[in-house]
C-alpha cells in the first residue's frame, strides 16, 4: 500500500471537497482519500498493483478541479 500526495486547485467548499474524494475513492485501488481543502491537497492510499498516481490526478481533472502529484510516498522514497 501507498500513500500518495496531491496537490490541488479550484476547491472552495465542502461540495467540492466531497466531489473529489468521491473521485479518488471510485479508482480501482484506492483505499482511502481525504482531501484537506485548507491546504489544497489530498492524500491518497492505494494500491499500485492496481492504480498509478497519474490517473489519481486524471481522475481528479475529470471533475473539472487541478491536480498534480506532491509527494508519491508520504513514509519514505518514491
Amino acid at each position: 500500500m501507498k500513500t500518495a500526495r496531491l496537490k490541488g486547485g479550484g476547491m472552495s467548499c465542502g461540495h467540492c471537497v466531497a466531489a473529489v474524494e468521491n473521485a479518488l475513492r471510485n479508482q480501482t485501488g484506492v483505499r482511502n482519500a481525504t482531501v484537506h481543502l485548507d491546504m489544497g491537497a489530498a492524500e491518497v492510499e492505494y494500491e499500485e498493483t492496481a492504480v498509478a498516481p497519474e490517473q489519481l490526478v486524471a481522475a481528479v481533472r475529470q471533475t473539472g478541479y487541478e491536480a498534480e502529484i506532491a509527494g508519491r510516498d508520504v513514509a519514505g522514497a518514491p
